[in-house]
């Protein structure tokens, strides 16, 4: 499981960072108004857990639901990751579907 006060948001570089091991797994994204758009997921080879990236995911997204802000997920798995977990759906504004 994923400490969620080892998550650190870069703003400078727009992604949120974790490190595990000595390698960094980051979303890379684009904040305009309330919306932050997910763009990019990259998790090192290194780490081979198949569970890190649902819990990498699932803290992002409860960092950035205290923030109050809607999700537009445009990478491929984090779209997935939205479509396999309906709670995080209601982050979706108005009239994005996935």
């Amino acid at each position: 499981m994923i400490d969620v006060a080892d998550l650190v948001d870069n703003d400078f570089l727009r992604q949120f960072e974790l490190k595990i091991d000595n390698h960094l797994a980051k979303i890379e994204y684009s904040l305009q108004e309330r919306k932050i758009f997910l763009t990019k997921l990259v998790i090192p080879e290194e780490i081979n857990d198949e569970n890190f990236s649902k819990d990498f995911l699932a803290a992002v997204f409860e960092q950035i639901e205290e923030r109050n802000l809607s999700v537009v997920p445009t990478s491929p798995e984090i779209a997935k990751f939205v479509r396999s977990n309906r709670k995080y759906k209601r982050m979706l504004p108005v009239g994005v579907r996935i």
